[in-house]
């Protein structure tokens, strides 16, 4: 931040109430001699600011200045005007409202986090041919008074009456003598940054894809796509008609419906001035929608009229994914969406409720993927120095940052460790060892905190923690009691992150620390196999997310992985190939699975429909990530528990699988300054291709799969190297390869499979996992409950044939469907 003049930080003297004041309206006159040879605007904002000069808005920005831990760090936008300055009068501007700073955050109902009132700052440098400057600052000259823009809030929404704006209130000349004079406001302005990330802009618009009328005879507008943003509305009507905007991300029976909002009423209200077709936009609000319910439109409702505006960070894109299933390119576009509209400046869990925190476990568990389909490096280094400098002051990691939660957060496996994982995730993706180095005291604070809490046995066996949440079979009121113990959960992640701090130490050149954290690792991937794991590798826990955990940590060696893999298999196998995990275990199952010989399992858990399922979602219709696999049921009710988000990006984390395996690009070094190209096809998928802007230039992989023969092509920047596995190829050798386009052509290898018939064994059926699959559907449908085991011993020999023969009742439309689902699963 350039040290700036005697600019203050000023706030009207209007009284403050509880809910949603209305907007505060300044301005400030001054005069320019002569035109400056440069002019340059610094704004900012207790609360969010608008800027104008000279009768217009200055700059692209909304719902500025973000939102990151106040005190600390406040940004500070700069524009430059020069175009703007006339000679003579000019007046500098702003509308001034409540935001993230003033207004209502969390559940808790609570207000002022950060302060009782909004207040702004500014300075208006103009430099002269000359060498003078001039500083144009906001002090206790400038005035203020209401406008249009009545109550305005994040959750609930904003009113604006077009009759109450004062015309021309931020032109020179206008008559400002009933407006007050501000008052000036004490805050630190060693907390005045330049900002790091990308600023929240109006990104993208999208058109109604249908206009309704309710059984109720309500109008609904649907713009197909769950969205963070608004609506901007061009109406032609009476002065006071009064329109009404209710945001929903669902409807239910054909009325929109609300429980995913909770108390949040994202409402907007417009009051018409009536003199000619007029166009407005909220300013200080942004919700989370797909339909729109308007009450009071005079006339018609043209869906030219009407525009929803999608608003994020304007992070580039660099990531990509198509394959041949449209089901899993929606999932993939899901995944996208739910990112986008959780990235309005800080990585969110939601962005419709009464929430919108920006929660550690949902961006720890969505790193990976995110960093491949945005440049993520300025959002989320802002929110870790915002997550640094609130662990140094508070004493730990808080579960939000920035942290307004009423109660301290206690160091929590998966939310907390996000101090540790995030950078290094970035890191791997990035190939920056700044990014180690910026975050390292934050790190290793952590990490030394946790290593304080082990018990004698070097465990961490105390304290709360998140275990798997959301796990599907945890109950409704208790999202953390899933059926994996927390404490395993916890030790299996403490296991992950004392690697990274040990390998981040040794990257940094810092070999005392890396000694410590080398042995801490060692200590606690110690404890936990003598507490959790058998010789063998079986787990104390027998779930899903387990298996997972000891698998992709690397915990377990290679014999006990062999077996952590059967069985993680099995218990997929056993759950219908729908999802039995949560928060901790969903970004690793199908890795543990396909890592360990399990690639058809993989994409049996992946391509599965049923809910709870990753494809569920996308059957009914949705076009971002639920928070819970059920948010909506089979029957189109909504999930009942009060946490029924249907925009939550942490359980896309599979798409980070999907671009390692399906598009199959895999980092060696960090940055992909050499990487692995390694395509493994599965299930019904046909091709594929995956684009991604490294820091070199891009890198393409495309496959595709016609009858017996399979084409790749592979491009990848100069002064990178890869090694490519051709999928499905006889020789298994591996290809280098350099920078530029490369291609190959080649018949299949074909694997032969066993025809599976009633005349096979239950043994040679499970080693099918597709034939398996529908065999014990089929079986389940007529005999529920009753188990079947192809690695019992006796499943070895004994054909399916003479099985039913000891099946009390079974019948020969039994023995018809199951002759035909083995027929179906050779196809």
């Amino acid at each position: 931040m350039t040290e700036s003049s005697s600019a203050v930080f000023v706030s009207p003297p209007f009284a403050q109430g509880a809910i949603g004041e209305p907007a505060s309206y300044l301005r400030k006159e001054f005069v320019a001699l002569t035109a400056p040879r440069r002019a340059t605007l610094r704004s900012t904002a207790v609360g969010l600011i608008e800027p104008h000069l000279n009768g217009a808005v200055v700059g692209d920005e909304v719902l500025a200045p973000g939102w990151t831990s106040y005190r600390h760090r406040l940004i500070v936008s700069t524009h430059d005007v020069t175009d703007r300055i006339v000679v003579g009068a000019n007046t500098v501007a702003a509308v001034l409202g409540e935001g993230w700073a003033v207004g209502r955050l969390g559940w808790e109902e609570r207000r002022h986090h950060y302060s009782d009132r909004p207040a702004a700052w500014f300075e208006l440098e103009l430099e002269y041919d000359d060498g003078n400057r001039e500083v144009i600052v906001s002090d206790t000259s400038v005035t203020a008074s209401r406008g249009g823009l009545g109550a305005n809030s994040i959750y609930d929404g904003e009113t604006y009456d077009a009759r109450s704006e004062p015309v021309g209130w931020d032109r020179s000349g206008f008559d400002d003598s009933d407006w007050v004079q501000v008052e000036e406001f004490d805050w630190p302005l060693e907390a005045l940054v330049d900002p790091i990330a990308p600023p929240i802009r109006r990104i993208e618009e999208l058109a109604p894809v249908a206009v309704l009328r309710t059984p109720r005879g309500k109008l609904v507008v649907d713009f197909g796509q769950n969205i963070s943003g608004w609506v901007r509305l061009t109406v032609d009507g009476q002065r006071g008609d009064t329109i009404t905007l209710r945001h929903v991300e669902v409807m239910v029976d054909g009325e929109i419906e609300d429980e995913t909002l909770r108390t949040a009423a994202a409402t907007d209200t417009y009051i018409l001035h009536g003199d000619a077709p007029e166009t407005w936009e909220p300013r200080f609000t942004f919700h989370g929608f797909r339909y729109v319910e308007i009450d009071g439109w005079p006339g018609e409702l043209s869906s030219d009229a009407i525009r929803a505006v999608v608003i994020h960070s304007d992070m580039n894109r660099t990531g990509w994914l198509k394959t041949s299933n449209p089901q899993l390119n929606q999932l993939h576009s899901n995944a996208v969406w739910s990112m986008r509209d959780n990235f309005v400046g800080v990585p969110t869990d939601c962005p419709q409720r009464d929430e919108r925190l920006g929660w550690t476990g949902d961006i720890n568990a969505f790193a990976p993927t995110a960093a491949f389909l945005y440049d993520v490096r300025g959002v989320l280094g802002s929110w870790l120095r915002d997550l640094g400098i609130e662990q140094q002051e508070k004493g730990f990691v808080p579960w939000v940052v920035p942290d307004v939660l009423s109660t301290p957060s206690s160091p929590t496996a998966l939310w907390s460790d996000v101090a540790v994982s995030l950078p290094w995730a970035l890191y791997r993706e990035y190939g920056d060892k700044q990014i180690l180095h910026d975050a390292y005291d934050s790190m290793s604070t952590f990490i030394r905190q946790v290593a304080g809490l082990l018990d004698d046995d070097g465990l961490w066996s105390t304290g709360f923690q998140y275990g798997d949440w959301l796990d599907p079979d945890a109950p409704d009121d208790n999202p953390s009691g899933g059926k994996t113990d927390r404490h395993l959960v916890a030790g299996a992640y403490l296991c992950r992150t004392t690697r990274e701090m040990a390998d981040t130490a040794r990257i940094l050149g810092r070999t005392e620390d890396a000694a410590e954290f080398e042995a801490l690792a060692d200590q606690v991937r110690g404890a936990f196999c003598r507490e959790y794991v058998t010789p063998n590798g079986r787990l104390a826990s027998e779930t899903a997310t387990a298996y997972a955990l000891a698998i992709s940590f690397g915990i377990l060696d290679e014999a006990q992985r062999e077996h952590a893999g059967d069985r993680l298999a099995a218990l997929v196998a056993q759950a219908g190939y729908r999802i039995s995990t949560g928060f901790a275990g969903t970004p690793l199952v199908t890795d543990a699975l396909s890592s360990t010989g399990h690639l058809a399992e993989a994409y049996l858990l992946l391509l599965e429909t049923e809910a709870p399922s990753f494809l569920y979602p996308v059957t009914m219709g949705a076009t971002t990530i639920w928070e819970r696999w059920d948010s909506i049921r089979p029957d189109g009710s909504i999930n009942p528990s009060g946490m029924t988000s249907l925009n939550h990006y942490a359980l896309g984390a599979v798409a980070d699988w999907m671009h390692r395996t399906i598009g199959g690009l895999q980092a060696i070094e960090p940055g992909y300054q050499r990487m692995r190209i390694a395509p493994q096809p599965g299930g019904n998928l046909t091709h594929a291709e995956l684009t991604h802007t490294i820091t070199e230039g891009e890198v393409r992989i495309a496959w595709r799969i016609e009858d017996t023969h399979v084409c790749v092509e592979v491009s990848i920047p100069a002064n990178t190297t890869a090694e490519v596995v051709l999928p499905l190829h006889a020789d298994s050798q591996v290809v280098e390869i350099d920078g530029g386009e490369h291609s190959w052509n080649y018949e299949i290898n074909a694997v032969v499979r066993p025809v599976l018939s009633l005349d096979s064994t239950l043994r040679e059926v499970s080693d099918d996992p597709a034939g398996w699959r529908r065999f014990t559907e089929t079986f389940a449908r007529h005999y529920p409950g009753v188990p079947l085991d192809g690695r019992a011993p006796e499943a070895t020999g004994m054909s399916i044939r003479t099985m039913l023969e000891y099946v009390p009742g079974a019948s020969e439309e039994l023995r018809a469907e199951l002759a035909a689902a083995l027929e179906g699963s050779t196809k």
